[in-house]
């Protein structure tokens, strides 16, 4: 008896919710991204004075800002969109990245684990061999690109579903990740063979493949935005059932969870915003890795912690390393894929060699 009335207070000192601390941290963080993505660019303006002039953007606020008419051109009809794009972007990518880790119990899941990439990159490379076949016609549309690779990212993950359940009622999350890396496999020889087929548009291809959040107004922000609403909706509102999900299927059943429906809820709607993002931005690696391993390390391994954290984070993850892309080889810009492959490098060495100090 007398352990356990000691046992309860330690528990009750450690909650696993969000602490207003870290839920401030990451708002924080959106904002500082926001004004330094619009601030910094090949023409730098002064972070207060895009502070300002953000803030007339809301109803009733009439602030100088001191910027000139071109000035404040720039601020909202260029680099406004694309950061708002860039946070996003990075928020879907961090979700579903921590949502996929919850659901496969595997803190390194990645958001491209179930052939969205593979499955994207076929549609974008087979759009655009088509489109130079035909005069540049087909891919001369807007919404051409985008839709091919939404389209191909939910056909994949749909193949990966139908695989991963073929085996019947034994079916496991170790099932469908194999079932993903057979896709997976199978989408980039397609998308080889393309390549090797049609060699006058690996250029164009492989500069969607790297990634970017190049945009020309609001109609991207406008694409992604309502995929961003609904995927956070069900991820966030779904999030305590991680946390049961991850002490096993026999238990959380007995808790009056349905293990596979919840399970498979989560992979539609973190697969639904993944797609979305990678049809707006092409593929940007490691921010589904980085971002929510990052939180569980320093902020707690709750899913009701994890989830809304790397929503934040991700976004401003994203939006700041867009700011490096753009402005480390100016004027030219370095793809933003590529930065954060670099920065995914290290980090997965600095993940193994805490796992290998945890394991010894």
């Amino acid at each position: 008896m007398q352990k356990a009335l000691t046992r309860g207070p330690s528990f009750a000192q450690r909650p696993a919710g969000l602490r207003p601390g870290w839920l401030a941290a990451g708002v924080a963080a959106v904002l500082v991204a926001l004004v330094a993505g619009v601030s910094l660019g090949p023409v730098s303006l002064p972070p207060g004075s895009v502070a300002a002039e953000l803030l007339n953007l809301l109803p009733g606020v009439r602030l100088d800002s001191g910027l000139s008419e071109r000035e404040i051109a720039i601020v909202t009809e260029l680099r406004l969109p694309r950061v708002v794009l860039g946070l996003l972007v990075g928020g879907l990518l961090a979700l579903a990245g921590g949502c996929y880790q919850g659901v496969f119990r595997n803190p390194l899941a990645d958001p491209y684990l179930l052939g969205v990439a593979a499955g994207a990159g076929l549609a974008v490379t087979a759009v655009i061999s088509l489109g130079a076949g035909a005069g540049g016609a087909l891919t001369g549309l807007p919404l051409t690109i985008p839709l091919a690779a939404f389209v191909g990212s939910l056909a994949a993950v749909a193949m990966t579903y139908l695989l991963g359940v073929a085996g019947g009622r034994g079916r496991s999350t170790a099932t469908l990740i194999l079932a993903g890396v057979a896709v997976s496999a199978f989408l980039s020889a397609g998308q080889t063979y393309l390549l090797q087929r049609n060699s006058d548009s690996i250029q164009q291809v492989y500069s969607w493949l790297l990634g970017r959040l190049a945009t020309a107004g609001w109609h991207d922000v406008r694409l992604v935005l309502p995929y961003f609403l609904l995927t956070t909706v069900v991820v966030l509102l779904h999030r305590r059932e991680l946390d049961v999900l991850s002490v096993g299927d026999d238990e959380a059943s007995s808790l009056g969870l349905h293990p596979q429906r919840s399970r498979y809820l989560l992979i539609a709607a973190a697969s639904l915003g993944t797609a979305a993002a990678v049809s707006a931005s092409g593929l940007i690696g490691f921010v589904g890795i980085i971002v929510p391993h990052t939180v569980r390390l320093l902020a707690g391994s709750s899913y009701r912690v994890i989830l809304p954290l790397s929503l934040l984070f991700g976004g401003a993850f994203l939006a700041l390393t867009d700011v490096v892309a753009r402005t480390a080889a100016a004027p030219a810009e370095v793809p933003i894929g590529v930065v954060t492959a670099l920065l995914g490098g290290p980090f997965f060495v600095l993940v193994l060699r805490t796992a290998r100090r945890v394991l010894t």
